[in-house]
């Protein structure tokens, strides 16, 4: 079952550390079958507030993203981007192909009635 990055960023100046960490991020993706799915769009804000930007990265399991994040490549430039910009970073496992919403419905009206 696949598996996301999730982060939310704020805005921030631009830093030479912050294009280092951009030109490498790639790279640390390849023995985990990361890539991006979202970096560098512009959102649209349909509802509330969401100042910054938006980066997801999508992974084959949640396995893949954790070990991606632990990895050594990836905490060696990670500090070039925490120390210029501030967000809310998660790993967030997808839902799996057959995923039916209606089933989760189901199960809070069961839990309403108990």
């Amino acid at each position: 079952m696949s598996a996301y990055a999730i982060a939310h960023l704020q805005e921030a100046a631009p830093h030479p550390e912050i294009a280092d960490y951009i030109e490498r991020i790639t790279a640390t993706f390849a023995p985990y079958g990361g890539r991006f799915l979202v970096h560098g769009a512009q959102h649209e804000v349909k509802e509330g507030a969401w100042p910054g930007h938006v980066v997801v990265i999508g992974f084959p399991s949640m396995a893949d993203a954790q070990a991606w994040w632990d990895s050594a490549p990836y905490q060696e430039i990670s500090p070039l981007r925490s120390r210029h910009i501030d967000g809310d970073i998660i790993l967030v496992p997808g839902v799996p192909d057959d995923y039916d919403a209606t089933a989760t419905a189901r199960k809070m009206r069961g839990a309403l009635h108990d």
